[in-house]
């Protein structure tokens, strides 16, 4: 009986060592249309700093070229001291900062921002070759880009998922009626779903913890497949942009019944998300003003804390 007990430690205490969880988990939003009384300035994109355990990642860059560069001025944030840079997707107003931030922190230190981590797709031929130019621009300054095609661990609990299968038929990725089109090796045209979006989870005692640029995959679509590849835990915060400003009722009322279905706590709308289905979420998953707010520049959410969206939209 002993050594069967003993067994079972054993194997609870390998599980937990092959899949560390992170302790402290920090997320400034740094470009987001809505400013804040602090001196930030509001656009149509999306950046946030995220900071786990120690380990400083940006997560996308923004829309104009030195917002977020002000931005974090403004917000007192040093940005010189960030090795790691996240693309979520293809579109300027996720990187349209990147060369300029690049630039400005290797003056200071020559491996910040050096590393930028994006999913299989992101290069694929589009009628504006927007990433073609940003890749050689960043490249040329030293900086080097890494690719995934599936989900892969970045530091221990912090997770990238990679393309995101489309389980369910969320259209996520289109302005109004309109969609664009890429193009493969062989020359055939493709809608452009925006193959290569992928998110970032990290996984905590409290549950995950998902920070999201456009959620062109679908929130539900990523969500799900960060449960069913990271931890089926419940979704201690989803955090970010995830392009649900189109919806309809009743597609906002089957998204929020699947996030109540994961047990979301904590939603910090940005970005595309949309003012009114932010608030819409908030009401029928069944949380609060404290819990579910329209992000501003500045917002924040620290694990254990909870959500500070700010004056602008506490």
């Amino acid at each position: 009986m002993r050594n069967l007990a003993l067994l079972i430690l054993s194997a609870a205490v390998s599980a937990i060592a092959q899949n560390p969880r992170a302790h402290s988990v920090e997320v400034k939003v740094l470009s987001t249309m809505l400013a804040d009384n602090n001196g930030g300035t509001g656009e149509w994109g999306f950046s946030a700093l995220v900071v786990v355990d120690g380990h400083r990642i940006l997560f996308d860059t923004g829309a104009g070229s030195d917002t977020v560069l002000n931005n974090a001025r403004a917000l007192k944030v040093d940005l010189t001291n960030v090795p790691d840079v996240i693309l979520s997707h293809n579109h300027s107003d996720h990187t349209g900062g990147l060369v300029t931030l690049r630039r400005d922190a290797q003056s200071k230190n020559p491996s910040a921002l050096a590393k930028a981590h994006v999913a299989e797709g992101i290069f694929l031929k589009r009628a504006e070759p927007w990433m073609q130019t940003v890749r050689t621009q960043y490249e040329s300054t030293g900086g080097k880009i890494v690719t995934y095609d599936t989900v892969a661990e970045l530091f221990p609990g912090v997770w990238l998922t990679g393309p995101v299968p489309r389980v369910y038929p969320e259209r996520n990725f289109t302005i109004g009626p309109r969609t664009g089109f890429f193009e493969l090796a062989d020359g055939s045209r493709h809608e452009d779903n925006i193959p290569e979006d992928m998110s970032l989870v990290i996984d905590t005692d409290r549950g995950l913890v998902v920070i999201s640029g456009c959620g062109h995959s679908g929130i539900i679509n990523t969500l799900e497949y960060a449960r069913a590849k990271v931890r089926n835990a419940p979704v201690h915060a989803a955090i970010g942009g995830f392009h649900l400003f189109q919806l309809d009722d009743e597609k906002l009322s089957w998204t929020a019944s699947k996030l109540r279905e994961f047990g979301l706590q904590n939603f910090l709308g940005a970005h595309c998300t949309g003012i009114e289905a932010t608030y819409r979420i908030r009401e029928l998953v069944g949380l609060s003003r404290a819990t579910a707010m329209v992000g501003a520049v500045g917002s924040e959410f620290k694990l254990g804390e909870g959500l500070k969206p700010g004056s602008i939209s506490k």
